[in-house]
């Protein structure tokens, strides 16, 4: 019997690509009584879900997933983890409901960046009246808090770097094409693309080792949340694989921004970048100057 006022609740379904937030969100679930039906995205998963009712559905078949979501109840969706390939035409399958809300599907899914298809899916998602919710409304310990993470902090010269840094991931991220940026030396010498942190990181590394990057000056990454993200899809994230090539690059050190950035395994991440001597910093937009000076 449920009391006056009350609203039942649906069931929660996550959206999972590669890496670790997904398994992040999903433990979280089911910590806080929820059953999470998991949608593992065929090629893009990277772990097992045995052990948590799920389905394996390829990128581009919404029918699919709106099938799966319909048949387990769901009201309520968070997307979470990497996806590194965009589907071919031929593997788009929208539902005909989709196609007339949103007549624009499959051109976006194709050609759009990052964000616009994001938004494109979240609009996809939320055409029968259920709801996309960010991994941090999940598992809220996962966002960065203001401040230093870890024992480490940085230097007035990191701190010029970090502000270049900021402007350089800003106009990236308004291009809609990144969220990181890397500056050594107060220069921009790296841009995250659709290879991802990671891949930038190993790309500083080696130019470091030809001599293209001072070898005296350590400089730094950011990341940052787009100007126009929707913020329940896609926040900047670090983890453990971050440090560890932060540290072969060289850099000094990382800034996110609070409260709109996640940090994986922060515990784990704390004591790698203290062994290493690398600094982990959350930057607060609100401050002047992101509060740097």
């Amino acid at each position: 019997m449920s009391l006056a006022g009350d609203t039942p609740k649906g069931r929660l379904a996550i959206i999972a690509g590669s890496g670790l937030l997904p398994s992040h969100v999903a433990e979280a679930a089911r910590e806080a009584g929820e059953n999470p039906f998991i949608i593992a995205l065929k090629g893009e998963v990277d772990r097992s879900w045995d052990g948590f009712d799920h389905a394996v559905i390829g990128v581009g078949d919404f029918a699919g997933v709106i099938r799966a979501l319909e048949s387990n109840g769901v009201d309520r969706v968070v997307m979470s983890g990497g996806v590194k390939r965009r589907p071919e035409w031929r593997e788009v399958r929208p539902t005909f409901k989709t196609l007339m809300k949103v007549p624009a599907t499959i051109r976006t899914l194709l050609s759009g960046g990052d964000d616009t298809v994001l938004r494109m899916v979240i609009k996809l998602i939320e055409v029968d009246g259920r709801r996309v919710v960010g991994a941090h409304e999940i598992a809220p310990d996962l966002l960065a808090s203001v401040g230093p993470i870890g024992a480490a902090g940085f230097s007035a010269d990191d701190a010029r770097d970090i502000a270049k840094a900021i402007e350089a991931a800003e106009a990236l991220g308004r291009l809609d094409v990144g969220q990181g940026a890397v500056a050594v030396g107060g220069r921009i010498v790296a841009l995250e693309g659709v290879e991802g942190t990671d891949a930038m990181l190993e790309r500083v590394a080696e130019l470091r080792a030809a001599g293209r990057i001072s070898a005296r000056r350590r400089g730094v990454l950011v990341k940052l949340c787009k100007p126009q993200q929707d913020i329940r899809a896609d926040l900047p994230s670090i983890g453990i694989s971050t440090v560890s090539n932060l540290r072969k690059a060289g850099l000094a050190g990382v800034a996110v921004e609070a409260g709109r950035s996640l940090i994986l395994d922060r515990k784990a991440v704390m004591k790698a970048a203290d062994d290493a001597g690398i600094f982990v910093v959350g930057l607060d937009r609100g401050l002047p100057n992101w509060g740097l000076s």
